[in-house]
């Protein structure tokens, strides 16, 4: 496991990492995952990649005031629900940005995952900031260096924050990898600024 000081920044080889394990302390996290895991219009949507079109292996929903495009879906925003607004406000402060959207994922189990990927689309800009939120069960979050293949691992836990900054996107790989090991539901909200 990786370990970071909490609660601050840090330079990683181009990229910076916020790492905060008990951002909303408990039982704050709890009350929140079971009212998201309630409010939020879950939705099970395909992707295209390699010209094969195939399920997302998690639910996921997308709010907030602009439209979001990757592997070859679109997904249109539905209005700021109260919760993820103030959830926004907070990451804001720490992030010293301005977020217009969120992606909601709900991992089910341990087989629902998120491949190895860069959140790096046009429409995020050349150095996006990416607040990502964690309520319910814990997972594995690897992050790897393209070209030097350095490798970091956090749990995320419910309640933590992992901000992405400055070039990581463009140098570095993530991933949500399935595991055999028994999980229980895990929602993971990504805040991110959309430009025009």
């Amino acid at each position: 496991m990786t370990h970071f000081s909490p609660n601050q920044w840090h330079d990683i080889d181009q990229g910076l990492i916020y790492w905060s394990p008990n951002f909303i302390e408990e039982p704050d996290a709890t009350r929140l995952f079971a009212e998201l895991l309630k409010s939020i219009e879950w939705q099970s949507d395909d992707i295209t990649l390699f010209g094969k079109t195939m399920p997302i292996p998690r639910l996921q929903a997308w709010y907030g005031e602009k439209a979001y495009q990757y592997s070859n879906l679109v997904m249109k925003p539905k209005p700021w629900l109260p919760t993820l607004f103030s959830l926004k406000e907070q990451c804001e402060q720490i992030a010293d940005a301005q977020f217009n959207s969120v992606l909601a994922n709900l991992y089910r189990n341990g087989d629902d995952s998120n491949g190895w990927h860069s959140d790096n689309e046009p429409e995020l800009g050349s150095m996006p900031i990416i607040a990502s939120l964690s309520f319910g069960e814990s997972r594995k979050f690897h992050l790897k260096h393209r070209v030097s293949k350095e490798k970091f691992t956090f749990d995320l836990t419910s309640g933590s924050l992992l901000i992405m900054a400055g070039e990581l996107q463009q140098s570095w790989l993530h991933t949500v990898p399935k595991t055999k090991r028994p999980k229980s539901p895990r929602i993971n909200l990504t805040y991110r600024t959309i430009i025009d």
